[in-house]
């Protein structure tokens, strides 16, 4: 995943401002939008009063970069941002969202496409994964039906998704991602990773992709193991990585929510990042007419904990 030719942000530019959206972004408190209306498409999160995280609906990116929604900014109840989007090293990372690089052959991810025998390569086969329709918009909830789409736009699975977000104690709160992805039901959907196309070092990335941001490297920790090398390619029943942003402010990040076959997927030294994913070491499988399920949460809190701080988080959360 390095040495990849990419733009950099500023040649990508800002993004066009949209017209006729509120500047401020903000839902009004306790008001459903009409499900089938155009809506903002960059609604926030709240925990109580405080706005914890922009979705960006639809992005006006390169459809290299894998567009998709995204959450980002994605902030602590203190304001520390703890979701990066476009960095340098990897354009194509986008906060926190759903992306795979191998969909049934259709790159989702973004960047360049692993080849077996052959190893990265900028291919024609980028295709995105597209809102179509809210089901549910509130200061605390988002719902929505997306498809994942190939380069000619047709349909390679439908995503029903939901993001909420939940008080867990004075410095610390709750965003859960719930989803269904379901395959047409004509034919299988294959779902692959750098890992599962043949290269090596435990990059089987691919799922639900948090990108984080870090003044440098972070620590990262699982219930029973320490470090970067123990966390990647585990099944442990939660990953925690700590950090301080670089304009300040220290966080805890604890991930938890594998599915059946999921594998941690963790970067620390090259970038900081933490991923479910679906395909770390064998591909899955999306049956003709069939489900994927998953469910995540991450719980987001100011402040470095350890261990023994994670597991208070841990209990003081409401059960999934």
């Amino acid at each position: 995943m390095t040495g990849h030719p990419h733009p950099t942000p500023a040649q990508l530019g800002p993004e066009p401002a949209r017209p006729g959206a509120d500047p401020t972004g903000s839902v009004p408190p306790q008001v459903r939008v009409d499900p089938d209306g155009p809506g903002d498409d960059e609604p926030r999160l709240h925990v109580g009063d405080v706005e914890v995280a922009r979705y960006v609906v639809r992005p006006d990116l390169d459809p290299k970069h894998g567009p998709r929604p995204y959450l980002h900014p994605v902030r602590t109840l203190a304001g520390t941002p703890v979701t990066d989007a476009l960095p340098a090293d990897h354009v194509w990372h986008l906060g926190a969202s759903l992306a795979v690089q191998d969909v049934a052959g259709t790159n989702l991810w973004g960047g360049r496409t692993y080849v077996r025998d052959t190893g990265y390569t900028w291919r024609d086969d980028h295709g995105v994964i597209a809102h179509t329709r809210w089901r549910e918009r509130t200061p605390d909830r988002l719902a929505h039906v997306l498809q994942w789409r190939d380069r000619d736009g047709g349909v390679l699975l439908t995503e029903h998704r939901r993001l909420a977000a939940s008080p867990v104690a004075p410095d610390a709160w709750a965003l859960d991602v719930d989803y269904t992805l379901t395959a047409p039901t004509d034919r299988d959907v294959h779902l692959g990773s750098p890992a599962t196309n043949g290269r090596p070092d435990g990059a089987g990335y691919g799922g639900f992709f948090w990108r984080a941001v870090a003044d440098g490297e972070p620590v990262t920790f699982t219930a029973d193991a320490d470090g970067e090398q123990a966390a990647n390619g585990s099944a442990a029943r939660w990953v925690a990585l700590t950090g301080v942003a670089p304009a300040g402010g220290a966080y805890t990040l604890v991930f938890t929510g594998l599915g059946l076959g999921d594998r941690w997927f963790v970067r620390t030294a090259m970038y900081p990042g933490v991923c479910v994913a679906f395909a770390f070491d064998r591909p899955a499988v999306v049956p003709a007419g069939g489900r994927r399920t998953g469910r995540h949460r991450v719980l987001v809190a100011d402040g470095v904990r350890d261990r023994a701080g994670v597991v208070a988080l841990l209990a003081a959360a409401e059960p999934v």
